[in-house]
């Protein structure tokens, strides 16, 4: 009686899976939580102070000083994601870099940048809403349905 030359398909999945665990760096879960409260803090803190600023020495209203404090923190993050800079504080603090407005930043120029060498309207524009255009599209349609909700509840 002849013997089958290969081995079962279940020994070749165990095998291929004890190389994946032992080829696949560990992940250094607390060092990457640490680096992300971090940054994170220090993002949120850096807006704060500007906020302070503006209301301190500018005199500006609190609403003001926050408008202002947003278009500081989305013009340095699209100045640093141009140059380069903002990708490697995101690769050293990861999640740390999504607080909400510089992540949303940074999400509208990276693939303007990207798209750029095919044009500034067919590259650059059309590119500049891949991440932006759902986000602007349903939070504006949640809003209108919250407002004509909260219309006619308040009737």
């Amino acid at each position: 009686m002849e013997q089958n030359s290969h081995p079962p398909k279940q020994s070749a999945l165990v095998h291929y899976a004890a190389l994946v665990r032992r080829l696949t760096p560990k992940s250094k879960v607390g060092q990457g939580c640490l680096r992300a409260f971090w940054v994170g803090g220090a993002i949120c803190a850096f807006g704060q102070a500007l906020t302070n600023l503006a209301t301190e020495w500018l005199k500006m209203t609190a609403s003001s000083a926050s408008s202002f404090t947003a278009v500081v923190l989305i013009f340095l993050t699209a100045l640093l994601t141009g140059i380069g800079v903002f990708d490697v504080i995101a690769k050293y603090a990861g999640a740390g870099t999504v607080v909400p407005i510089t992540g949303f930043a940074n999400a509208m120029v990276s693939p303007a940048m990207e798209f750029k060498p095919e044009g500034w309207v067919l590259g650059t524009g059309a590119r500049l809403f891949t991440i932006a255009g759902p986000v602007l599209v349903y939070g504006i349609a949640s809003s209108v349905a919250v407002g004509i909700l909260y219309y006619f509840i308040r009737w």
